[in-house]
C-alpha cells in the first residue's frame, strides 16, 4: 500500500467525522469492490443495502460493488456453545472460509462486524475474550497482508430486556471497548456501532412508554435489529466516513430524498443485494446448514447486471 493511500485512509477512518468533507468521495478512486464480513446481522443485510443505496444515489459516478458475505451464527473466535441450534451444528468459524472469500471476491476494501456471537451468550470470561481478540487480530492480519484496508465495526448491542442471556450486554460493551482501543494502540480503523445503538435505545426507553412492560426495542429478540437498528448501524458507518449529511436523517429515504426516483432505486438495490449475497455465499462455500442455495455466480451476476441497467435508467 502506498504512503499516500495510507495517509488517505488514516484521514478517512482514524476517528474524525469531518475528515472526508474535502474529498470528492469517501472511498479512493481505485476502490471498486467493498466486502462486508459478519454474522446473521450482516447477512440480513439491511445496513449493507442502506450503505449501497446511499453511495449509488449520492456518488453515481463512482462504481462500487458492495458485497455481503455475512454468515448467520458465525464467530471469529471459533467458539460454539454446547447444544447450539438444538445440537444440530456448531457455530461456523470464519477461519474455515476467509481465504476462499478473499480469493473469490477480490476486495479493495473490507468491513468486518463480529462480536455478537463470539462470547457465545455467556457472562464475561477472560479465556473467551482472548479467543475473540485472537480471532480479530488474525482477521486483521489476513486482510492487511493482501494490501487491502479493513475497517472493524464494533458489535451491535445485546438487549437483555428482550433476550434471555443475562450479563451479555456487558460482554459486548467490553468487546466494543477493546476494539475501539485499537484505534490508538494499533492504529486500526474502527467505527463504533455499539454505543450509538445503546444510546438510542436507552434514550427511547426513557421517553416512550407505549411499548408495554419490555419497553422500546431495536431488536425484538435482543439480538437481530429491525430497520431502525440497521439504519443506526449504516448511519454510524457513513458518519465515520465523513458523510455528515446523514447526521439528522431518520432513515435512508430521508438521506437521499433529494435524488429523483430514489425510492424505486432503493428497491432495485435491495433486490440486487438479496440476489447476490446468496450467490456469493454459495460460491465461496461454508459449513452452515440451512442456508439458501444461491444461483451460480455467473448467472446471478447476469441478473444483477439487468438490475443495474434499470438503476442507471432511473438515475438523474
Amino acid at each position: 500500500m502506498t504512503t499516500i493511500r495510507r495517509v488517505l485512509l488514516l484521514l478517512f477512518f482514524s476517528g474524525g467525522l469531518t475528515s472526508v468533507s474535502q474529498a470528492q468521495t469517501p472511498f479512493p478512486a481505485n476502490v471498486h469492490r467493498v466486502v462486508f464480513l459478519g454474522n446473521s446481522i450482516t447477512y440480513a443485510g439491511t445496513y449493507v443495502t442502506d450503505i449501497d443505496a446511499y453511495f449509488r444515489l449520492r456518488y453515481p459516478n463512482q462504481s462500487i460493488e458492495f458485497i455481503n458475505v455475512g454468515l448467520p451464527s458465525e464467530t471469529v473466535s471459533g467458539l460454539s456453545e454446547e447444544g447450539h441450534a438444538d445440537g444440530k451444528f456448531p457455530r461456523p468459524d470464519l477461519h474455515e472460509r476467509l481465504e476462499r472469500v478473499l480469493k473469490l471476491t477480490k476486495p479493495d476494501f473490507v468491513f468486518a462486524c463480529y462480536g455478537m456471537n463470539d462470547g457465545i451468550y455467556l457472562p464475561l470470561d477472560e479465556s473467551r475474550f482472548q479467543k475473540f481478540r485472537d480471532g480479530i487480530n488474525w482477521l486483521h492480519a489476513e486482510v492487511v497482508k493482501l494490501g487491502v484496508p479493513i475497517v472493524h465495526l464494533t458489535p451491535p448491542i445485546y438487549d437483555e430486556q428482550r433476550g434471555s442471556s443475562k450479563g451479555y450486554a456487558a460482554v459486548l460493551d467490553r468487546y466494543s471497548d477493546w476494539l475501539l482501543s485499537q484505534k490508538s494502540t494499533a492504529n486500526w480503523s474502527v467505527i463504533d456501532l455499539h454505543y450509538p445503538m445503546k444510546t438510542y435505545l436507552e434514550a427511547h426507553r426513557k421517553v416512550d412508554a407505549t411499548f408495554g412492560i419490555n419497553g422500546f426495542a431495536l431488536a425484538n429478540d435482543g439480538v437481530h435489529p429491525g430497520d431502525v437498528g440497521h439504519w443506526i448501524m449504516a448511519k454510524s458507518i457513513l458518519l465515520g466516513m465523513g458523510e455528515k449529511a446523514v447526521a439528522s436523517a431518520p432513515d435512508l429515504a430521508a438521506s437521499v430524498a433529494m435524488v429523483p426516483n430514489s425510492g424505486q432505486i432503493i428497491k432495485l438495490i435491495a433486490a440486487r443485494q438479496s440476489l447476490m449475497k446468496d450467490a456469493w455465499l454459495t460460491a465461496t462455500g461454508h459449513k452452515r446448514p440451512g442456508m439458501n442455495v444461491g444461483l451460480p455466480l455467473t448467472e446471478a451476476q447476469a441478473k444483477a447486471a439487468e438490475l443495474d441497467a434499470q438503476i442507471r435508467k432511473l438515475l438523474p
